[in-house]
């Protein structure tokens, strides 16, 4: 069976993008995690077809690739916004004020942690530690890095996404935008950003210079 024949419903460049995943790996069944990702972006979220293709591109069963989805909470079973905002709560964030944020954003954006707003446009989760304790409290946009958010910047960064509504999120002007003191300096600039509630990544079609397809 061929590779399209499995997965026929998915976009031609997806399709492209899985096929090189699967030759990436010496065993198919090593690439269930990136597959998981497209399959992801492809429908919006984890549906059930979703994980029975990636199960028979990678000779899994379908229980182990559900085994996979559902243990990472970055695999997401439901549908997303446009805009995962991700807030740290764990306890150097926690001592720092996010759950001051966490709130701000919840009121800002109309969408309680773990639910996504009527428009679609937001999706808020609470999250344990995100590499980021020496910049407390840490926000994350679909896996954008911001430090230092304050109550008042989370507010504002969810009436940014709102009205600017910028396709490619990138996270130095996140962080200048809204963000304060950082765990370190970053160094140069990303030329990249995400354009989806998935890791920036270009083997995933996540990732693109701002202004560019």
């Amino acid at each position: 069976m061929t590779l399209a024949a499995v997965i026929p419903d998915w976009t031609s460049p997806n399709q492209e993008r899985a096929r090189k995943l699967l030759d990436a790996y010496p065993e198919r069944r090593s690439a269930v995690m990136p597959l998981l990702y497209l399959a992801q972006l492809e429908h919006g979220h984890l549906t059930d077809s979703g994980m029975t293709q990636v199960a028979e591109l990678t000779g899994l069963t379908p229980a182990q690739v559900q085994a996979v989805a559902s243990f990472y909470t970055m695999y997401k079973r439901d549908h997303v916004g446009k805009y995962l905002i991700s807030v740290c709560t764990s306890i150097s964030c926690f001592l720092m004020g996010s759950d001051e944020v966490l709130t701000a954003v919840e009121e800002e954006s109309d969408a309680l942690d773990g639910t996504t707003s009527a428009d679609g446009t937001f999706s808020v989760e609470h999250v344990e530690c995100i590499g980021a304790c020496g910049g407390a409290p840490a926000v994350q946009v679909n896996y954008e890095l911001i430090e230092g958010v304050t109550p008042e910047k989370g507010k504002a960064l969810c009436q940014w996404l709102r009205d600017a509504a910028p396709e490619v999120v990138l996270t130095d002007e996140m962080q200048e935008l809204f963000g304060g003191v950082r765990s370190f300096d970053w160094g140069s600039k990303e030329a990249e950003g995400a354009v989806a509630p998935v890791p920036a990544f270009g083997p995933y079609g996540s990732a693109k210079r701002e202004g560019r397809s």
